[in-house]
């Protein structure tokens, strides 16, 4: 009797190639030192240098002007990042290389002078572009052309950048607000080398995962790399940019969380809860609390709409995830009519936008990196990823302008004009869907299971 055993890349754990789990927590403590840091940075800015955890003293104004170049420049330098790994070191080593710099540049952060601020988030920006957009190209790199799991494997790793998300906020947030700023950065440096430890140690379940396709003997992928674009990949490209649009449109109203809505949690909220005050920055981690207790729901719920026969391609979920995130606003816009009336608004109406905000970014944002893979050419594979999350970092410009422009508009002004722009936006983009579909030549047709 023959048995076939599976390559230890091939070896599946829940459905799922093993390699996914060893990306999942690899981009877990890499978004936990993130999203820690992320968490505190406006708060740190905005605290008064006399205070008992003194701060910067900046203005709001400045805050947010620092935190939309410095969350666009993170995402921006994707491109870099993407260029690099495909032409030069492959997608693995890239993530090897950035995440190094993100230690450096983390642990950097955790020294109490001005030169170490600017020079940590030097490091950050750097060590995201090299390691985000390689990293998501990778978990695509798992499953062969066709396989539906595709969709799912991506939410099941956003799920982990959630996780890392989530705590993060909690815990950094925490030390960072009551410890002191200068520990909560210094503990994400701390998480984000085990996260390179852990990856390090899981590359028996990538192999021929991630290589430079420069060195490849796989005779399709010279040809693809020398190769010049053809027609239906031309088109295929063109689809992408163009639901890049709705990207930007997305994370510069859904950005909001990390400064306006930050601020307004810090300011203008009563945070009390049975005679205890709420951190303002507990509330970054409801978006990821949501996300991981909807994850599942919302995948699934996608994946039984397809296999019913209605509509469920990339693009209509995107426009639906635009929708219901733009809707999400309007508790915002009820949040600060509650406080011009009295002074004070409730905690729910924050609860309520982040939970809107979720399932909208879970319909969104990991369908839009699993979008990537599967119409990018292979030639440009890590370059596409890079230019999406570069979109997102325009997104967070975006968001850092709408943020300051709070300053004079007030903050009904604002919310109420996302919650508008992005609901009719996604319509708009819903009356061409017909056409854009076609010109992804059947890349979502005759999606199936496959198993090694």
């Amino acid at each position: 009797m023959q048995t076939t055993v599976k390559a230890a890349h091939q070896k599946e754990l829940l459905g799922h190639p093993v390699g996914l789990y060893i990306l999942f927590f690899t981009e877990m403590w890499e978004r936990f030192s993130y999203y820690g840091m992320r968490a505190i940075l406006v708060l740190y800015l905005i605290t008064e240098t006399t205070d008992r955890n003194p701060g910067l003293g900046w203005t709001n104004i400045e805050a947010l002007g620092l935190y939309g170049w410095y969350t666009m420049l993170v995402y921006v330098a994707s491109i870099p990042g993407g260029i690099i790994a495909d032409r030069l070191l492959g997608q693995k080593k890239a993530v090897i290389v950035g995440a190094v710099l993100l230690v450096i540049g983390h642990s950097i952060l955790a020294i109490e002078q001005m030169w170490a601020f600017y020079t940590g988030l030097g490091f950050i920006i750097s060590g995201v572009g090299m390691l985000k957009p390689n990293i998501s190209t990778m978990v695509g790199g798992l499953y062969p052309k066709g396989d539906i799991r595709r969709d799912k494997g991506f939410t099941i790793f956003y799920i982990g950048i959630n996780i890392g998300a989530f705590l993060s906020s909690l815990i950094v947030g925490y030390v960072g607000e009551v410890y002191g700023w200068h520990y909560g950065f210094g503990l994400a440096g701390i998480c984000m080398l085990l996260g390179l430890v852990q990856f390090i140690l899981g590359q028996k379940y990538l192999v021929g995962v991630g290589d430079f396709l420069g060195k490849s003997e796989n005779k399709e992928d010279q040809e693809a790399l020398k190769r010049p674009l053809n027609k239906i990949e031309k088109d295929r490209v063109i689809v992408l940019i163009l639901s890049f649009l709705m990207v930007i449109v997305f994370f510069g109203a859904f950005e909001q969380a990390g400064g306006l809505m930050n601020i307004y949690a810090s300011e203008k909220t009563n945070r009390m809860l049975m005679g205890w005050e709420v951190p303002a920055s507990w509330f970054q981690s409801l978006n990821a609390f949501f996300i991981i207790v909807l994850g599942a729901v919302v995948a699934n719920f996608w994946a039984s709409r397809k296999l019913r026969g209605k509509e469920a391609s990339s693009l209509f979920k995107m426009i639906v995830g635009l929708i219901i995130m733009g809707t999400g606003f309007l508790f915002m816009t009820a949040a600060t009519a509650q406080f011009e009336s009295s002074g004070s608004s409730a905690m729910y109406w924050l609860v309520l936008a982040y939970m809107f905000h979720t399932v909208g970014e879970l319909s969104l944002s990991p369908v839009s990196l699993s979008f990537v893979t599967k119409l990018a050419p292979a030639k440009y594979a890590s370059l596409m990823m890079g230019l999406y999350f570069a979109t997102t970092g325009l997104g967070n410009k975006v968001a850092g302008l709408l943020g300051e422009s709070a300053s004079h508009l007030g903050e009904y002004t604002v919310f109420t004009g996302i919650a508008i722009f992005c609901i009719l936006f996604g319509l708009l983009i819903g009356v061409f869907l017909k056409k854009l579909k076609t010109l992804t030549h059947g890349a979502e047709d005759n999606e199936h299971k496959i198993t090694h």
